[in-house]
């Protein structure tokens, strides 16, 4: 799946991954592949970005820490980010079922 078509879902996909606990920047990288069963296959230029704006906006708290002599940024969802990733779910469900019942074939067939 290219990056282009998860545009305006990326911040509920990595709000909603680390809901599980603080994961550092690749880690969620790697869950996000994981958890779509690899159809999220998703550039570092596209995640570490929305990890910054995601922090900066409060809905994530970085903290660095030293893997393996590494330098890793962990990031952990905070209060506000719990409470928007729960809006986007309920946006998300709402949106599915509208375009669900736009898409589905006329006379109610699935």
């Amino acid at each position: 799946m290219r990056p282009a078509a998860v545009r305006g879902h990326l911040d509920a996909l990595i709000l909603a991954v680390l809901e599980d606990g603080p994961r550092h920047g690749y880690a969620i990288i790697e869950a996000l592949q994981a958890r779509s069963g690899g159809a999220l296959d998703l550039p570092t230029g596209t995640v570490y970005p929305a990890l910054r704006r995601l922090e900066r906006a409060a809905l994530l708290s970085g903290s660095w820490s030293s893997v393996g002599g590494r330098d890793r940024r962990t990031y952990t969802l905070t209060r506000a980010g719990r409470h928007m990733l729960a809006r986007q779910r309920a946006e998300w469900a709402e949106f599915t079922t509208v375009v669900d019942a736009v898409l589905r074939p006329a006379g109610g067939a699935a």
